[in-house]
């Protein structure tokens, strides 16, 4: 019985032939995702601005409007209102006018004062400017240290030629998937880091494996012109590096549509992240190391290079 394949037996598909259209296609993303950050700004979550973050579950569904109407009154800010998952479940969410706990939970008891009775309250939370100010930075270390990390995992690993073109490929990624946000307004928590940095770790790794092809076929292949030798590098990775993303992404899917709004920010961020990283690695990577000139000595720097085991799809 014939096996279902996902990539054919031997592939030849020309990405280096297709590099100045990768390249531009890549920057036009990376600048769009810069210009609409810039316009738009993100959707920040409670995490990042401070405020308060009240779920509540209704006796009776299609509430929302009136209690927007409860609320108006209140004097307390920006706030926000929405189904969470099902018409009877509302998540409310208060900007923080006073930084002061007593400020603040005097307002939740100025919500629940509002709303009433019939009203189960699930949870509450209570996030100051100094805390949510604290998060953000924290954050935002947390990115580009691990960035900062990879490249000299990659330069110690290869050369600095290899090291270069992971972390403009990583930084490609990064960029765009906030660039993504930005434009659909998703919120953008300390899940969404955690989401973040797993993408950069996902996507390092896909780099890595096509890297190691790489300096194989550089011992292997003296004389290969050195276009033809990435190419066939990266084609001779295209199975595994489908079959890994394809496989996650079926996870991932399940997450978004079966794992409940609080997890799909998240979800959505890998899924982005996933389909962007496999692009990156093998569209973006590979062709940067013609870009920067990689040497043939570079494969003999390292001693013996890991086997990379083919699997056909």
């Amino acid at each position: 019985m014939p096996r279902f394949k996902l990539i054919p037996d031997n592939p030849n598909v020309p990405f280096l032939g297709l590099r100045k259209i990768f390249f531009a296609f890549s920057l036009a993303l990376v600048v769009a995702s810069i210009g609409i950050f810039s316009v738009k700004g993100m959707k920040y979550g409670i995490d990042f601005t401070g405020g308060i973050m009240i779920e509540v579950k209704t006796a009776e569904p299609g509430r929302i409007g009136i209690m927007r109407d409860q609320l108006k009154s209140l004097n307390l800010g920006a706030y926000e209102l929405q189904e969470f998952g099902a018409a009877d479940d509302i998540l409310i969410r208060v900007q923080a006018i006073d930084s002061s706990e007593k400020a603040q939970q005097a307002a939740v008891s100025a919500v629940k004062q509002a709303l009433g009775d019939g009203i189960e309250y699930r949870r509450t939370e209570l996030v100051g400017p100094k805390v949510s100010d604290e998060l953000f930075w924290n954050g935002l270390y947390a990115m580009v240290s691990a960035i900062m990390a990879i490249l000299i995992y990659i330069w110690f690993r290869f050369e600095w030629q290899f090291g270069l073109g992971a972390v403009v490929a990583l930084t490609h990624d990064v960029v765009t998937t906030i660039g993504v946000f930005s434009l659909i307004q998703h919120e953008f928590n300390l899940a969404t880091v955690a989401a973040v940095l797993t993408i950069a770790g996902y996507s390092i790794n896909d780099t890595v494996v096509v890297f190691d092809r790489v300096r194989e076929n550089l011992r292997k292949y003296k004389t290969m012109p050195m276009a033809e030798l990435l190419n066939r590098s990266a084609n001779e990775t295209l199975s595994r590096t489908v079959m890994t993303s394809v496989t996650t992404l079926l996870a991932l899917m399940a997450l978004y549509f079966l794992g409940g709004e609080i997890i799909r920010d998240f979800a959505f961020a890998m899924i982005w992240g996933v389909v962007i990283g496999t692009y990156s690695s093998v569209c973006v990577a590979v062709p940067l190391l013609l870009r920067l000139g990689v040497e043939r000595r570079s494969a003999d720097d390292d001693g013996q290079s890991s086997t990379i085991e083919q699997t056909s799809l």
